[in-house]
């Protein structure tokens, strides 16, 4: 059976592929984030948040485990490594979104996100930054009706990502809140916010970032 575990150059912790970032050493002697891991040659894989990676960047840990990973010292490390990262992460999970929209896996719109949700057909949540708390709070019910989890903290994930990007990303208009409907479609996308929730430091919660209250208004044809 194949070993898909790999150990954090930072901690020294052994976990799954999927709870890592695999930084690539390119052939101009860059290093870069590969969130999909697909870039050939030689990889290093992290697993810590964003503010352990950029003291260890600070303080020159980090080149010292890449070193020892590559088995080189002939290698670059951009000072802004931890931003690139993060805008990797986040354009990784607004590209899975938008794939997702395009073969029908998902739902947007608050009325037909509610019915769904209350009917027990949605296997994961989310909201835009800048969406309402009274409209996060009133489908997060729903959701917890739908899945017989009434008076748990079940509730939507909260991005750091506003309506104007994830409608750019979904092609579509106004996405405030999308529902994924597709049990598998549900896991790809857990499994690319998971890695953002690692580098943000809050892969404990369920929510990225806290709705934002004096948001917009929602449009109704979200």
């Amino acid at each position: 059976m194949t070993d898909n575990t790999r150990r954090c150059i930072l901690s020294g912790e052994r976990e799954g592929r999927d709870g890592l970032i695999r930084l690539a050493l390119g052939p101009d002697g860059q290093v870069a984030p590969d969130v999909r891991a697909r870039a050939p040659g030689r990889g290093a894989w992290v697993g810590v948040d964003r503010s352990t990676f950029e003291a260890a960047l600070t303080k020159g840990k980090l080149k010292g485990a890449l070193a020892r990973a590559y088995k080189t010292s002939d290698f670059v490390v951009p000072d802004d490594l931890a931003e690139r990262i993060d805008a990797a992460l986040k354009q990784a999970v607004l590209d899975r979104l938008g794939l997702e929209a395009r073969a029908s896996m998902l739902l947007t719109g608050s009325e037909k996100i509610e019915v769904a949700a209350r009917r027990g057909q949605v296997s994961l949540l989310l909201h835009a930054a800048d969406a309402r708390s009274d409209g996060c709070r009133k489908l997060d019910q729903a959701w917890r009706v739908g899945m017989e989890r009434e008076g748990s903290d079940l509730a939507g994930t909260v991005l750091p990502v506003d309506r104007a990007h994830l409608s750019m990303a979904m092609g579509r208009d106004n996405v405030v809140h999308v529902a994924i409907t597709d049990k598998r479609a549900a896991a790809r996308v857990s499994e690319m916010l998971s890695r953002w929730q690692v580098f943000l430091g809050c892969a404990n919660g369920t929510h990225i970032a806290a709705p934002v209250s004096q948001a917009a208004p929602e449009i109704a044809v979200d």
